[in-house]
């Protein structure tokens, strides 16, 4: 039997769990269940992450205390989670007596072993706020390209900078001008563990082999920069005990709260804390997000290394979703919270869905909504649950006989599938063994169609018949029933409850149930309706936008209030009249494969007048949706040379951009190269 302590990337409490949170907790979920179905003891722990400017502003904004705040947040999310049959053995939270004593521990070790120094830091400060403005809360101009109503650490066309050099910063919790200032800031110099960083990420065995190759390609081909670990005050966090003012950054404290979370179980069951986090004995299972490969597989592993702890047998790291070949979004109705979905959909329906479609590798999963449809429908309700229907009916008449019948050796061939089936399970390739699980299925349905029991049950003189046609159909849908359990708990409860006997082993799939009865069957899953899908993308427009798809995650996500920007300087109606504003038709919208939100348009103002724009709206709107649409674009720019090509003119929208921008509409009627006035 093994130990295994399993995590999940803790979600940040300035948000609600959406669908794409989704993908990683349910992926954990399901490999957790499986490794308790095959008999190893297994915890999987979790926590909220409570601390950070985000959560300091957004509490002050609503008028209540971030204790407030991050206690109603963890309800909320302890919800979600229940509603979709995700299992913690412990939910807690970083902003906890637990995490804050096992933060002191791991930074005293740190600063005995000397990786501890002091550097000033340059950053933007708002006086009205009072406070140091990270990415997220400051926007201007590209210091690199001018394009303006930028974040503070990139712009659309891809330049890296500071918020420090953006050009007209504006503070977006305040709309003023920020002023520079210098602070002292905790750093942690991790260059000293390079060769440690070096043998465990390239061993082969605690990564996936992409991401071993792009931690060496990215970072460890070159000495590690020293990582910045403290924020000065105001803060919400743990001010650090032996410097005052200075609180540790929300990296330092989230990842020890998934120790903080195993020591608050531990507590309440009377477990030893160092058999879980210093002790061979024990597995330690990490499943992330790939935005948050480089905490996880060098801060984190180095923090551990240092502080006499255990490090992680694996780092299992998922990509994103997409719905519909696309980010997700609030203005399409595909950013859907799961509180949301609950409302509408069984979540029955997305385990599933997930599952065939997570692999163990680092690819993006694309939720199609009508393939979303289909499959459920033609592999659970029309293949697996089919299976029961068609036969427990008659069975409640019959019982199940007492020896197993001659089925031709389809039991036989389910039940030795089950090790290939528990291989893909145990790799995290969950598509694989839904493939291998549904060719059993097929199988199984092919044999109660040929033996046809409706027809049987028409025959007294068939009843025997009847009987063993009914135990071999039931029994190969108890095995499909135990290959699922992990996906579908719900599934393998209903089964159990037919049956007379839950499923609790994997390997009950190895032995039929004989000489019982077996109970009225109730409907085990509905067929999705696509009308409750297209209600939950049209609830979901409506709906505050969403937090992360990992925590703590990326500004485009968050729940922040929408801030109004400041107006600018005013002008002469001369100098307004030198912006030659012109009706414009797309004629042609190409994707700029290098750029990750740029696309290339071709615009038509009129006669055989045209301009080449790059605009900044990839993944918000698509190419083959703008040929033909009438925009409104500034003429006369004189033209600008990009990575990507030159840039003739730029099209209007609003926004503050990311996954928000709108652009421009006109009114039937305008023809292009009229001027706008």
């Amino acid at each position: 039997m093994r130990q295994i302590l399993v995590t999940s990337a803790l979600p940040y409490a300035n948000g609600h769990i959406h669908i794409g949170h989704l993908v990683e907790y349910l992926q954990t979920d399901i490999w957790v269940r499986f490794q308790k179905l095959r008999g190893n003891r297994c915890i999987y722990i979790c926590a909220d992450d409570t601390h950070g400017t985000a959560i300091m502003i957004r509490a002050r904004d609503e008028g209540i205390g971030e204790e407030e705040l991050i206690a109603e947040m963890q309800q909320a999310h302890i919800r979600d989670f229940a509603g979709f049959d995700i299992e913690f053995d412990n939910y807690g939270s970083t902003h906890s007596q637990e995490n804050r004593e096992l933060c002191a521990e791991i930074w005293a070790s740190k600063r005995e072993a000397g990786l501890i120094s002091v550097q000033e830091v340059t950053q933007l400060y708002d006086v009205e706020a009072g406070t140091f403005l990270a990415d997220r809360f400051v926007r201007g101009t590209c210091p690199f390209c001018k394009l303006a109503n930028q974040y503070g650490d990139s712009c659309d066309n891809g330049h890296h900078y500071g918020p420090v050099d953006l050009i007209d910063p504006v503070s977006t919790l305040s709309g003023t001008t920020p002023e520079i200032r210098t602070a002292k800031h905790l750093f942690v110099n991790i260059e000293r563990l390079h060769g440690f960083l070096d043998e465990w990420t390239q061993s082969g065995n605690h990564l996936q082999p992409e991401i071993a190759n792009y931690l060496k390609g990215h970072f460890l081909h070159e000495p590690l920069r020293d990582w910045d670990v403290s924020r000065p005050a105001p803060y919400f966090g743990f001010e650090i005990p032996d410097s005052p003012g200075n609180y540790w950054y929300v990296w330092f404290d989230a990842p020890i709260g998934y120790m903080a979370s195993t020591k608050q179980w531990c507590d309440r069951h009377g477990e030893d804390f160092d058999q879980w986090w210093r002790s061979d004995k024990t597995e330690i299972h990490h499943f992330i997000g790939k935005d948050i490969t480089y905490f996880h597989t060098l801060f984190w592993p180095a923090m551990l290394k240092t502080s006499g702890f255990s490090l992680p047998e694996k780092v299992h790291i998922h990509g994103f979703l997409t719905v519909n070949g696309e980010k997700m979004s609030k203005s399409k109705g595909t950013f859907v919270r799961a509180s949301t979905y609950l409302e509408h959909l069984d979540p029955a329906y997305l385990r599933y869905y997930y599952a065939a479609k997570l692999t163990n590798r680092v690819d993006d999963i694309d939720l199609n909504l009508d393939e979303f449809v289909a499959k459920v429908n033609s592999d659970m309700v029309g293949n697996v649950v089919n299976l029961a229907s068609r036969t427990a009916k008659f069975a409640a008449r019959t019982g199940l006989s007492d020896v197993y019948p001659d089925d031709g050796g389809l039991f036989e061939q389910a039940a030795k599938g089950g090790d290939a089936i528990a291989e893909a399970y145990e790799a995290c390739d969950y598509g694989r063994a839904i493939r291998q699980i549904l060719v059993a299925g097929d199988r199984a349905n092919q044999f109660v169609e040929h033996n046809a029991p409706w027809n049987l049950a028409k025959d007294p003189e068939q009843a025997d018949r009847l009987r063993d046609v009914c135990t071999v159909g039931l029994n190969l849908f108890r095995q499909l029933a135990v290959y699922l359990a992990p996906v579908l708990p719900r599934l393998a409860r209903q089964t159990g409850e037919l049956l007379g006997r839950p499923i609790a082993r994997w390997d009950e799939s190895k032995t039929p149930v004989l000489g019982t009865s077996v109970g009225k069957f109730r409907h085990m899953m509905k067929r999705v309706d696509r009308q409750c899908v297209d209600a939950t993308v049209a609830a979901s427009t409506k709906a505050e936008p969403a937090g992360p798809q990992s925590a703590p995650g990326a500004p485009e996500d968050s729940d922040e209030p929408l801030k109004v920007e400041p107006l600018t300087e005013t002008c002469t109606f001369d100098e307004f009249t030198k912006v030659d504003l012109r009706i414009a038709r797309v004629v042609a919208a190409e994707d700029v494969p290098e750029a990750s939100k740029l696309l290339k348009l071709t615009l038509s103002l009129g006669g055989e007048h045209r301009r080449t724009v790059l605009a900044g709206i990839k993944g918000v709107y698509q190419p083959a949706d703008l040929i033909g649409r009438l925009v409104v674009c500034a003429a006369n720019l004189a033209p600008r040379k990009m990575k990507f090509g030159t840039s003739e003119g730029m099209i209007l929208a609003s926004g503050p951009g990311g996954k928000e921008i709108f652009m421009l509409s006109v009114d039937k009627g305008a023809r292009p190269g009229q001027r706008v006035h």
